[in-house]
């Protein structure tokens, strides 16, 4: 019976928002993405091998990029507690360490992603934590020729190294005695025989270098030492450069101390002498990539790069090669050095700049032959856009594809606004916008009409003369367009709602479709670039880099916090967008800038005129301070209003107009700000008031105060999504009304308890600070992970239970509807939505509650939204199963009863209550497409009141449209729209044959009377 129930509440639901499979990438699409490589560190860093580029991302993730078109060849997305510390790999397969002091091994298949070995090193909760986070942590793979086998040596939490065979198992494992108390290592090198460890030792001044050899065959220690060294801190890079004679790997550490650059040589029992380079001053020193093979970077006190050589047969160390000034100067920026190997195995070393004097990116390859002893340099430059893709981070170099004429040289950068891109010679083959996986803010921009479009380019300054000759030229489009018609009205072939809604027309003029489908997503993300993506096809139209202004100086970002579209095509001036961003120096100084765009172009509107070439938006500096609320009035200037640390009221657009209606709204509205007190959080009421002896801005004072328990923290503070409605009551089987609880006021607040493991889950009127609703739920693992949205009168949250609460209670994942109505019970009418909150009338209300089980975990949670309202609201969950699902109002009633219903429930469409929500694949929005890590889900109407569209941002990127309650205000596609022509057009005929003879008919029957 359980199951039948479940099938006639899911055939009921998907009959309206079911995906057929010829809708799939229509009226969809789906960017997937891996995030920006990771380039801090080399053990990360992006790398060619062969065809392939392997990274490692800030979004946690291991990836294979196809180097000819940039097409993901797979990915592996870790956990959030599992973070990728350290990656390597052979001819066939690839090798990761991940988790606090990279505790687990993970093995995948080169080509296909497939995982092949997996092995925990040792618990998570052992780890030791080091800054940075990888340090500490490397993972080699090394083939034993001889033996014809290949080995993994893991050095983890900076003290341990494991040894295991090609299958996983544990050959030994070696613990350092000072547990790292004194003692931390970074480096692991092998040779047949030994393992060699290298890292720092901590004096009582200062650090100094340590070694320590480990038999390879049983672990056992062969030796350790301090090498004599003076170093300033833990993270002073040093090299340790190794060079192979046959199967005999002979080691040199290098450091520089005072400037002067020093080594080593190490043997299995660490014996020798500390060497010094005479007569040279050094600034740095660095391993570009070919430390294992005996070559490094040496930059001087003056400016210049010295290609360091180890020479394992005289055991000596020497600059072969110096680079000019590499230093970053009014004409050039710094330079990026990274080796790599030729087909022959012979060295390459590449560096690439830009050139202010040029304009241009620079590219130069130094080409070693050791067979010959000669070396020599040449370069090109590339057109590289640093106006729209910020500063060049990183480079990646294929070494094998560098030839004399450099025609197939590849390199892969990556860039401060997230872009990867590669580059052949001079030519731009791909470029992947990796920023869209850490999107910040967005929000859906209508786009105009065609002939709005078109008129509005000519017509405000077109003389008498030049208006008729444009409406003649129109009507000679005349007959074409009333054959058009004739067609259309003859075989109804017009736009339907399952049809692409992207511009069929060679115009690259920016116009809607028929429906309001095609609008523009406006994207803002954390590397500081905004993009414009059409929502038809996922396009990007244009994107912009946010500038840094003053902070350029000393470094900083750009962090978006909030936007808001504060012109529409209904406005003279066209669509235009207003984000708020926090510019975080790196000098720790933070500030609020306003970047005001116009949302079909990006031109900055600040600005005043579209500039060519673009530069990057400067902003206006709203505020010199971080943000603590900022939302926009409903007023006809759509002011954004702006709460510094101060609780001053800033205003943009500041302009008189704007600030008298500042002034006028102020009194009437309400915030709830949170207050963080050592050991005690509170929530505290503001109004905005007028105190010229405080400040000549509006200033927010408290109301009232809800003092939350000790140690309850607050994560977020949701006010209610507004919209328009439609009804304002539900009408029952017996006709009497429950009418909805709109309170225009009501804020949700999420909170964590740890010490009693629950999340809390507060409803409240900010303007006077009644709780309306309180629910605690527990906090799985002491992690609240609850997602919430208030739409009208109803609350959806969802949370993990893991707490046996009762008899026939088990651990699951939770969803709780919660609806609000007026008064005791059904006509109890107290018109909540016109009431002064001021009232005690506000706490008058029923709440109906339900919760039900959902079959997988939630990541984010949103209600559909449509123009009028009238469409029913159903609310789209991001699941952890990486799909984009959709859960019909009617499944989540809180009335549905726990018994057959009776005929009156029936009238209602309810149905019996389930506490599983069924799982059924129709309600996939996403369907086959991979969408993961959601954060946030943003809907917004289209022009057909049926219809939401729905864009998901998480690490991919996602976009569809659904239709809770079918699309009713549309012709069915199958509709026979030639029939209903035929038949009227019959109907005409048989009208005008029968006529004539009805008039005759009668005119005999008057004769006849």
């Amino acid at each position: 019976m359980r199951c039948l129930r479940q099938l006639s509440l899911v055939s009921l639901a998907v009959t309206v928002c079911a995906l057929h499979e010829s809708d799939v990438g229509v009226v969809d699409w789906n960017t997937k993405l891996i995030g920006v490589p990771l380039h801090g560190s080399p053990h990360t860093a992006p790398v060619f091998h062969g065809d392939y580029i392997l990274t490692a991302t800030s979004n946690n993730v291991l990836a294979a990029l196809n180097a000819t078109d940039g097409s993901i060849v797979w990915r592996n997305i870790y956990d959030v507690g599992d973070l990728i510390m350290a990656f390597s790999h052979d001819n066939n397969s690839v090798s990761s360490l991940s988790g606090p002091g990279g505790s687990t091994l993970r093995t995948y298949d080169l080509e296909t992603g497939h995982l092949i070995l997996e092995k925990q090193l040792h618990s998570p909760g052992d780890a030791r934590v080091h800054e940075p986070q990888n340090l500490g942590i490397s993972l080699l793979r090394f083939t034993n020729h001889s033996l014809n086998s290949t080995a993994y040596f893991a050095l983890t939490n900076g003290d341990s190294v494991t040894h295991l065979d090609e299958t996983g198992d544990i050959m030994w494992t070696w613990n350092s005695p000072d547990q790292g108390s004194t003692i931390l290592y970074s480096h692991i090198i092998v040779d047949p025989s030994t393992v060699y460890l290298l890292g720092f030792a901590k004096s009582f001044s200062s650090y100094t270098l340590h070694a320590t050899t480990l038999s390879a065959t049983t672990g056992e220690l062969i030796a350790s030492v301090n090498i004599p060294a003076n170093i300033k801190d833990e993270r002073t890079k040093f090299v340790a450069a190794s060079s192979q004679i046959g199967t005999t790997i002979t080691i040199c550490i290098n450091w520089l101390e005072d400037g002067a650059l020093k080594a080593a040589v190490l043997t299995p029992e660490l014996k020798g002498q500390v060497m010094a380079l005479p007569n040279i001053k050094y600034d740095r020193i660095s391993d570009f990539g070919l430390s294992t093979n005996g070559q490094f970077l040496a930059v001087k006190e003056g400016g210049a790069a010295h290609v360091m050589h180890f020479d394992a047969n005289a055991s000596s160390l020497q600059p072969i090669w110096e680079f000019g000034d590499v230093a970053p100067s009014e004409t050039q920026s710094d330079s990026h050095f990274v080796g790599s190997l030729s087909q022959d195995g012979e060295p390459r070393v590449a560096r690439v700049y830009w050139s202010n004097t040029h304009h241009s990116a620079v590219h130069q390859t130094l080409a070693i032959h050791f067979s010959e002893g000669k070396a020599s340099v040449s370069g090109f430059g590339f057109p590289f856009q640093t106006l729209d893709h910020g500063v060049i981070w990183h480079v990646a170099f294929d070494g094998s594809s560098a030839n004399e004429t450099h025609e197939n040289t590849r390199m892969l950068l990556t860039t401060t606004t997230g872009s990867v891109q590669l580059w052949q010679h001079d030519r731009l083959r791909w470029v992947r916008e990796e920023a869209l996986a850490s999107i910040q803010v967005a929000e859906f921009v209508e786009l105009p009409e065609k002939k709005v479009v078109m008129s509005h380019a000519v017509v405000d300054e077109e003389g008498y003369f030049e208006r008729l000759q444009r409406q003649l030229s129109d009507a000679r489009n005349l007959p074409q367009y009333l054959a058009n018609f004739a067609r259309r009205f003859a075989t109804g072939s017009y736009a339907t709602v399952t049809a692409s809604a992207a511009s069929s027309s060679d115009e690259d003029t920016l116009t809607r479709d028929a429906f309001g489908f095609r609008q523009i997503i406006v994207a803002a993300t954390s590397y500081g670039k905004v993009f414009g993506i059409d929502s038809s096809n996922g396009r990007v139209l244009w994107s912009r880099v946010f500038g840094l202004g003053w902070a350029a100086k000393v470094g900083g970002r750009i962090i978006p916090t909030k936007i808001f579209v504060t012109r529409t095509v209904s406005d003279p001036e066209g669509p235009q967008i207003v984000i708020v961003t926090q510019r975080v120096a790196d000098n720790s100084l933070v500030d609020t800038v306003l970047f005001h765009l116009n949302a079909l172009t990006g031109d900055d509107v600040i600005e005043g005129h579209q500039s060519f070439p673009r530069v990057a938006l400067q902003g206006l500096d709203a505020v010199m301070g971080p943000l603590v609320d900022v939302f926009m009035l409903p007023n006809k200037n759509r002011t954004v209003v702006m709460l510094d640390e101060y609780l001053q009221a800033r205003i943009y657009p500041d302009t008189p107009s704007a600030q008298a209606e500042f002034e006028l709204l102020a009194p009437s509205l309400h915030l709830a700000l949170r207050a963080d007190i050592p050991d005690r959080r509170q929530i505290l009421g503001h109004q905005l008031g007028l105190n010229h002896e405080l400040s000549q801005f509006l200033v927010a004072y408290p109301t009232w105060t809800l003092s939350l328990p000790q140690k309850e923290e607050i994560h977020a503070v949701i006010p209610n999504t507004r919209g328009p409605i439609a009804s304002i009551g539900k009408v029952l089987g017996n006709r009497k009304t429950l009418y909805k609880y709109l309170n225009p006021h009501l804020t949700l607040v999420l909170t964590s308890f740890l010490p009693s493991s629950t999340c809390g889950i507060y409803v409240l009127d900010v303007v006077k600070g009644s709780v309306i609703y309180h629910a605690s739920v527990p906090a799985a693992g002491g992690v609240c992970d609850v997602q919430a949205t208030l739409t009208e009168n109803w609350l959806v949250y969802y949370y993990f239970d893991d707490e046996f609460s009762g008899t026939g209670q088990s651990k699951g994942y939770r969803v709780v509807s919660v609806e609000f109505y007026e008064g005791d019970g059904p006509d109890d009418k107290s018109k909540s939505s016109e009431l002064s909150s001021y009232s005690n009338e506000t706490l008058h209300i029923s709440t109906y509650e339900q919760s039900f089980i959902m079959p997988h975990g939630i990541t984010a949670i949103s209600s559909t939204s449509t123009k009028f309202g009238v469409s029913t609201k159903d609310i789209i969950v991001a699941n952890r199963k990486n799909s984009i699902q959709s859960i019909p109002r009617r499944m989540l009633n809180p009335r549905r009863p726990k018994h057959k219903p009776s005929s009156e429930e029936q009238e209602e469409m309810l149905v019996q209550y389930d506490a599983v929500l069924p799982e059924d694949a129709r309600l996939v929005l996403s369907h086959d497409y991979e969408v993961a890590n959601v954060r946030r889900i943003v809907t917004s109407p289209s022009l057909l009141e049926s219809t939401s569209l729905v864009f998901v941002y998480g690490l991919d990127v996602f976009f569809t449209r659904i239709a809770p309650s079918g699309t009713f205000d549309v012709l069915n596609e199958n509709f026979n729209k030639v029939q209903l022509v035929l038949t009227v057009a019959g109907l005409g005929i048989a009208i005008m044959v029968t006529k004539p003879m009805v008039r005759r008919k009668r005119l005999r029957e008057r004769w006849y009377q």
